[in-house]
């Protein structure tokens, strides 16, 4: 058979999928209907005045009372938001969802706007009576969040220009949304053949399925048509990133931070210092980068390496699919060294509607981990039975029941963690998952083939989120400095950072340059770097939980379940990591220098 079977050649409808791998998504709302009634319910609380506006510094009870409201706002408006969201991105040409989503989002800015007066009410009372209000029996639960706002103090503004900025938030969206749209919605690449000659569609969600093709052709004419229709929208889809860019640079002058990134750590009282300390730790390694790049260009066995050769396996005559039952037991085998409560946790989630498996018509592309407090997690995957997707399973479940840990012993205004240790858990799982792999394996190729795979974690997590992290940082300095983000000056950018990371044996593609205009993160400012900096932390957890270290499992289960009770940093210090340090980072490239080496023994 070819790269696809010929019965996933034309994508399925979500109705044609089998119900044993679709979420329920019914365990949040039982329907639409009663989506639309807690809908009403929450129009109805947002068009009511909080009756403590005005009055927070008179007493603590009347604080408490305030918070207690808004929390209670926003554990409904999630329930609605996740829902109507969730639903849209089973299929994104779907209308209904399409609408629901869209109200969804309206209402969040409404709901924004109502209590925007409480932050600043809050600071303009005077820290003394503040202070004492804290001391009361009755704060207990708000101690630790009215702290944090103390922290950003200087960056709140009155009542009013609150109220405004929250407002503007819809229209500030707006970016995001249009390429949400134009990527998982509009945009059509055509055809290509497969590796037995067949026409098949090719999506961004078989893209990667054929780029890891052993056919070169084949890798090559997908890399060719993907990227030729991203040219052919470069200059909207400039103007779309550029957009988003100004947007950011708005709130954080608005807010007077020195810069967005300043802005955007600060949420998770991360310093500025920790994301440049990361490039500049990578910067200093960059040599084993290009070492891997010599070594995949042997490998593959060709005269010049080419961007659509990043991704092909350097084992070629071995190959390995995996069905997603088999996927889930190796995933539960994997992860074992959590202890037995870990895998109850991982098998609830198998057989409790908490996974939706396949691709399918419209459907988002990517995998990601949701949900809503008071409700199961949810995965998101398109499983297409490749190696990678094993991994994404074990990468999302992490997600999941980190998120389970945290909803489990928080309460709802701490239940959410800070995106920086958001990839930990689940990094952390692809990391003992790999392990597992390898220790079990006893033919030489398909260790040099589970060794293929952890090398590209490396490059994929460690070397290209922080390129990534790195353009952000370039193009944002560039637009607060007065520049115009053009579609030839981000592709240049982009061109220049891949020269620099991948190094003299690599040729650089022109379609590359486009990359940037594909990435649906960056719309998401100053996101990636911790997909970097958490699989740093995971390297160095997984190394102590595989020894054995009681101390260090005992500290994860804390830091799983510490939800954003503490700060991110303090948190990872449970777990003996310190991410304010470049160590963590160094001690993950040295395991990256030496599967280098490990795989380079082989023949």
């Amino acid at each position: 058979m070819g790269i696809l079977s010929e019965a996933v050649k034309r994508l399925k409808t979500r109705q044609e999928i089998e119900a044993k791998d679709k979420w329920k998504i019914e365990d949040i709302f039982a329907s639409d209907e009663a989506w639309k009634t807690d809908f009403l319910k929450l129009e109805k609380m947002i068009e009511m005045p909080c009756e403590y506006k005005g009055k927070l510094g008179q007493s603590a009870s009347n604080l408490y009372e305030a918070l207690k409201e808004s929390d209670g706002c926003d554990w409904i408006l999630e329930r609605v938001y996740v829902y109507a969201f969730m639903k849209y991105y089973e299929d994104t040409t779907n209308p209904v969802y399409q609408e629901l989503s869209g109200k969804a989002q309206g209402i969040a800015v409404k709901a924004g706007a109502k209590y925007a007066f409480m932050v600043p009410e809050i600071l303009e009372i005077p820290e003394d009576v503040l202070m004492g209000f804290l001391k009361e029996d009755v704060m207990s639960l708000f101690v630790h969040y009215i702290e944090d706002l103390l922290l950003e103090k200087e960056h709140t503004l009155s009542d009013k220009e609150e109220e405004i900025l929250a407002n503007a938030r819809q229209i500030a969206s707006a970016p995001n949304e249009i390429f949400s749209k134009f990527n998982n919605a509009d945009v059509r690449f055509g055809n290509i053949k497969d590796e037995d000659g067949h026409e098949v569609e090719l999506t961004n969600g078989r893209y990667s399925t054929f780029m890891e093709s052993s056919n070169r052709e084949v890798r090559k004419n997908a890399f060719t048509t993907l990227y030729k229709e991203y040219a052919a929208y470069m200059n909207t889809l400039a103007a779309t990133y550029n957009a988003n860019v100004k947007q950011a640079i708005f709130y954080a002058n608005t807010r007077k931070y020195e810069s967005t990134i300043e802005m955007n750590l600060s949420g998770s009282f991360i310093p500025v210092e920790v994301y440049k300390n990361l490039i500049q730790t990578v910067h200093d390694n960059m040599g084993l980068m290009h070492k891997y790049v010599s070594i995949r260009k042997k490998a593959l066995g060709v005269e010049k390496l080419h961007f659509y050769d990043v991704y092909a396996p350097m084992v070629s005559d071995y190959k390995m699919k995996v069905t997603y039952g088999e996927a889930k037991k190796i995933v539960k085998n994997g992860l074992a060294p959590l202890g037995t409560k870990y895998i109850e946790i991982l098998e609830e989630g198998y057989n409790s509607g908490w996974v939706d498996v396949r691709e399918s018509a419209g459907k988002r592309n990517g995998a990601f981990s949701w949900g809503t407090f008071g409700t199961h997690p949810y995965v998101f995957l398109n499983y297409s039975d490749s190696l990678n997707d094993v991994f994404t399973l074990a990468h999302e479940m992490g997600h999941a029941i980190h998120t389970y840990h945290s909803n489990g012993n928080q309460p709802h205004v701490y239940a959410g963690y800070q995106i920086f240790v958001a990839e930990v858990a689940s990094t952390c799982n692809e990391a003992l998952l790999i392990n597992y792999m390898l220790k079990d394996c006893t033919e030489v190729k398909e260790k040099m083939y589970l060794i293929n795979h952890f090398l590209e974690q490396f490059k994929g997590t460690l070397f290209r989120q922080t390129m990534f992290a790195e353009y952000e940082m370039t193009t944002h300095k560039m637009a607060e400095e007065g520049q115009i983000l053009n579609a030839d000056l981000l592709c240049k950018t982009y061109r220049k950072l891949n020269e620099q990371y991948f190094g003299p044996d690599m040729e650089m593609d022109d379609e590359i340059e486009l990359e940037w205009s594909r990435i649906p993160h960056f719309y998401t400012p100053f996101y990636v770097y911790q997909y970097a900096t958490g699989f740093s932390a995971a390297i160095a957890i997984s190394t102590k939980i595989l020894q054995g270290d009681q101390k260090t499992i005992d500290g994860y289960f804390q830091f799983l379940s510490g939800g954003s009770s503490m700060h991110p940093i303090e948190l990872l210090k449970l777990c003996g990591v310190d991410m304010s340090k470049p160590e963590p980072v160094k001690e993950a490239l040295k395991v990256f220098e030496g599967l280098l080496d490990e795989f380079e023994q082989y023949p």
